[in-house]
């Protein structure tokens, strides 16, 4: 099982709609297949796994991340394709919680005589499931904040250089994360000050770029910025209040920005539950965001960060540099977002470290 996790993550940031699902396919001791989701997400993981094996299929075990489908959609149910091939055996890491599957593909396997077992290496499928899982059981993707700051938590000096806070290690890490997730969001002051390109540019993941997501205000990102000359090559999604929709696409306009109106909150602005509820409906499982503070900030004050990876260098810059983070409003600690770290490693001369949203302490 814990093979067929680790093949999952190269699915990741490359299945969606769809969930990253990894299937091993093992007979007599011997995996004699291997698959995982496919660009867009088809194939799906059982059915690669499962041509791989060939004959060797018969009798075999498959072990799957994810509870096989059971519903007919673009491709035939993988819990029938298992069942043709004459497989013995189905373990399960995750049940599906979509209402189209939820039980049904455990179900027939059992009811066609397949020895089924559910619940191996559960915690460990869901981490690479979590932006599918919370797509479907939340109605929005799964949210990582990454930040990049200094010992004191900076990521500017007071004059606005920033390039650059972390070193070339800690880049690279950073583009594997992009490389990772569907779509990479930043606000509309990130976009315009710091001319982002939000690719990937790791050597042989050019392609995995994720979508470009902008969280815009009143002004458009200008027609030279990275953002939208290159929106032609590469997607990217304007996400405007609705009633600034109509001028952005004027000015958008033969670009290839894709605009999409959004809620406002109680000031106006883009309301960023909305927008996480609209990228969603577009199949968006999992959102990566690089800035800025006020974005943060929002996503930790209605406590929509799943994940944060902070990669921190050993520099200081003092008040007057500029904050990671906007205002959050915490007046008593028990308000205060709270995360627990979950792993960290040196990246070159920086840390990197992963926290998860974690209970209040008790005092």
């Amino acid at each position: 099982m814990r093979g067929a996790i680790s093949i999952a993550r190269r699915a990741l940031g490359n299945a969606w709609p769809n969930p990253a699902v990894g299937c091993v396919i093992v007979r007599d001791g011997v995996a004699v297949g291997r698959g995982w989701t496919a660009l867009g997400g088809r194939p799906h993981a059982e059915t690669e796994a499962l041509a791989r094996a060939g004959a060797a299929a018969r009798g075999a075990t498959a072990y799957v991340t994810l509870e096989p489908c059971a519903h007919v959609g673009r491709t035939p149910p993988c819990a029938d394709a298992l069942i043709e091939a004459g497989i013995a055996r189905v373990v399960v890491a995750c049940r599906d919680p979509d209402p189209r599957v939820d039980g049904r593909g455990i179900e027939k396997l059992a009811a066609a005589g397949l020895a089924v077992e559910t619940g191996l290496c559960a915690d460990e499928a869901a981490e690479g499931l979590i932006g599918f899982l919370t797509r479907v059981r939340l109605g929005r993707p799964a949210v990582t904040l990454k930040l990049a700051t200094t010992l004191d938590g900076r990521i500017a000096t007071r004059s606005g250089e920033s390039r650059w806070i972390t070193g070339e290690a800690a880049r690279r890490a950073g583009h594997m994360l992009r490389a990772r997730h569907d779509a990479i969001l930043v606000g509309a002051g990130t976009a315009r000050q710091d001319d982002p390109s939000l690719t990937c540019r790791l050597p042989g993941l050019e392609e995995r770029s994720p979508v470009r997501v902008v969280v815009e205000g009143g002004e458009a990102v200008p027609s030279t910025h990275s953002l939208v000359a290159d929106a032609a090559r590469i997607a990217t999604w304007s996400m405007v209040a609705e009633p600034l929709a109509a001028a952005r696409r004027a000015a958008y306009r033969g670009s290839g920005v894709e605009v999409e109106p959004v809620e406002t909150d109680g000031a106006g602005d883009v309301d960023i539950a909305a927008a996480l509820g609209v990228l969603a409906r577009r199949g968006i499982t999992s959102v990566l965001v690089e800035g800025g503070g006020r974005i943060a900030a929002a996503l930790l004050r209605t406590g929509l960060v799943d994940r944060l990876v902070w990669y921190r260098s050993g520099l200081a810059l003092g008040a007057d540099g500029t904050p990671a983070l906007g205002a959050l409003g915490v007046d008593m600690l028990d308000a205060a977002p709270h995360f627990g770290k979950i792993a960290s490693r040196p990246v070159g001369d920086d840390v990197e470290e992963i926290y998860r949203p974690a209970s209040k302490p008790d005092g």
